[in-house]
């Protein structure tokens, strides 16, 4: 739900020229601005580096739910896959500006009983120390907007179920609940002005998008 909600964000976006996208599988959108890469190997962008390079940001949404998986098998698909991907634009594009997509409750100190906190937390150390700008995004729920829907079917099921309870839970709970819209906004602002603290939360990215709608907001 992030990279469609940033992939649609950038594209409205009157001071975004260009977004490359890059994954296995098309987008699905077609624009002027549009730039697909398919690549097939998201731990190997030896062969594709050449397309990587002159950009000023990327936002990194890739990511698996961690139910099922053993801690070996989901640091593979999110510190492995994550690493690969930052130690190459870090080395391509020093002054880039990298967002990763982790999640609320991430652990930082990467000792804490929660399997995927710890991953993630791994995972966010390990981009810290690279030398681009790195910062965390940690939303908490999501409310899908746009036609925007989640991969993940308990997911959709769960979203769909609590529909009616969105405006309730963003009146009540404003550091816990954003929008897939907010956190696109979120993540172009911070990609614009930077970030002063590493790691985002979901109401430092309500508190970034408050300011922006009552502004220029497209």
């Amino acid at each position: 739900m992030v990279g469609q909600g940033v992939l649609r964000e950038c594209l409205v976006a009157p001071d975004v020229s260009e977004v490359l996208t890059v994954g296995r599988n098309a987008t699905g959108q077609t624009d002027p601005k549009l730039r697909e890469l398919i690549h097939a190997d998201m731990f190997d962008y030896t062969a594709i580096e050449q397309r990587l390079a002159g950009y000023d940001a990327c936002f990194f949404c890739l990511g698996v739910s961690s139910v099922g998986m053993k801690e070996e098998a989901y640091r593979h698909v999110t510190f492995d896959l994550t690493l690969a991907a930052g130690r190459t634009l870090a080395r391509l594009n020093p002054t880039m500006t990298f967002i990763y997509v982790s999640g609320e409750n991430t652990d930082s100190t990467e000792q804490g009983k929660r399997m995927w906190a710890r991953v993630k937390g791994q995972t966010e150390n390990a981009l810290l120390q690279l030398p681009f700008k790195a910062v965390m995004f940690r939303p908490g729920g999501i409310e899908p907007m746009h036609g925007i829907t989640s991969k993940t079917k308990v997911y959709r099921v769960a979203i769909a179920l609590g529909r009616p309870l969105w405006p309730v839970l963003h009146r009540l709970f404003p550091g816990a609940v954003t929008t897939s819209e907010k956190v696109g906004r979120a993540m172009l602002r911070v990609a614009r002005e930077g970030s002063p603290k590493p790691i985002v939360n979901t109401r430092d990215i309500n508190e970034l998008t408050a300011v922006v709608s009552g502004a220029t907001a497209p």
